[in-house]
């Protein structure tokens, strides 16, 4: 048995197309999404990701703004330009790329985003409308790997879900997300005992724990959908995720890397802005 790779590129384009069309028919009626994204410092994974994001905006007919500041930018002086932004109606979503520079504070930065704007929804408002299950927006990978197991027919309902990492970003949420579609969830972590025999039972196994082939085929179930959220470079400097290509002869679905979470995570920060915009004009 080799696995079926779900494929989150076509997916996304999938998707993209549909918040092109929303968004016609927003602009027929004065409302245009818009995104602001900033960036402090010079970090190179963080300006791939930027220039991703304005690429997606174009896709989708989205009005976008960039702000790239100095690595030595204060805290004030960002601060500062979030609060505009707060204020502006050309703006529908506010997105700071993270990391930034030691001397800020992410948290404040968090904060300081209105919850209406915060379309990674990262605020403690947002994530705990998450907690209860009454959300506006979704974080985008979490959000983008359930569109995945929707279009691939996964329901996670009464199914051994699994999710390897914590992070507040990926692991936290995709466990909620999970349990909110009725599947019963495990969270593993550094200090989970047998994490190998935990995983095995797993129909549905989410690895997000940022080490390159650290899920191999031991441990993982025949049939179960696994869902790669990693992404790292291997010791030839190759992009792969935290999955082992070999669980591909274990697995019924899985998602390669790249190719298939990434893709969605952009997207699903699209469809955020586009409903942050309807939510801002009572639509």
């Amino acid at each position: 048995m080799s696995a079926v790779k779900m494929d989150g590129k076509a997916l996304s384009a999938k998707v993209r197309g549909g918040i092109l069309a929303e968004t016609e028919a927003l602009k027929a009626k004065g409302v245009k999404p818009g995104l602001a994204v900033i960036i402090v410092g010079n970090d190179p994974a963080s300006e791939i990701y930027v220039r991703n994001k304005e690429k997606a905006c174009a896709e989708c007919g989205f009005y976008s703004e960039k702000y790239a500041l100095p690595a030595e930018t204060t805290q004030e002086e960002l601060l500062g330009l979030i609060a505009q932004l707060n204020e502006s109606e050309q703006i529908s979503g506010i997105l700071c790329q993270m990391p930034v520079p030691a001397h800020i504070d992410e948290q404040a930065v968090i904060d300081a985003i209105a919850p209406e704007k915060d379309v990674d929804a990262f605020h403690p408002v947002n994530v705990g409308k998450i907690m209860v299950g009454n959300f506006d927006f979704l974080p985008c990978t979490p959000a983008g790997v359930m569109e995945l197991l929707a279009e691939y027919g996964v329901d996670p309902k009464g199914k051994e879900c699994v999710v390897v990492g914590r992070s507040n970003i990926v692991g936290k949420p995709m466990s909620m997300l999970l349990l909110h579609k009725h599947g019963t969830v495990t969270i593993c972590h550094s200090r989970t005992r047998d994490l190998a025999e935990v995983c095995r039972r797993a129909d549905i196994l989410v690895a997000a724990v940022g080490k390159a082939a650290f899920i191999t085929p031991d441990m993982v179930k025949d049939g179960a959908v696994v869902i790669d959220v990693g992404m790292n470079r291997n010791e030839q400097g190759k992009v792969c995720g935290d999955v082992d290509a070999a669980v591909l002869e274990k697995a019924s679905l899985m998602t390669p890397v790249p190719g298939g979470v990434g893709p969605m995570t952009i997207t699903m920060l699209m469809k955020n802005t586009l409903k942050a915009a309807k939510l801002q004009h009572g639509l």
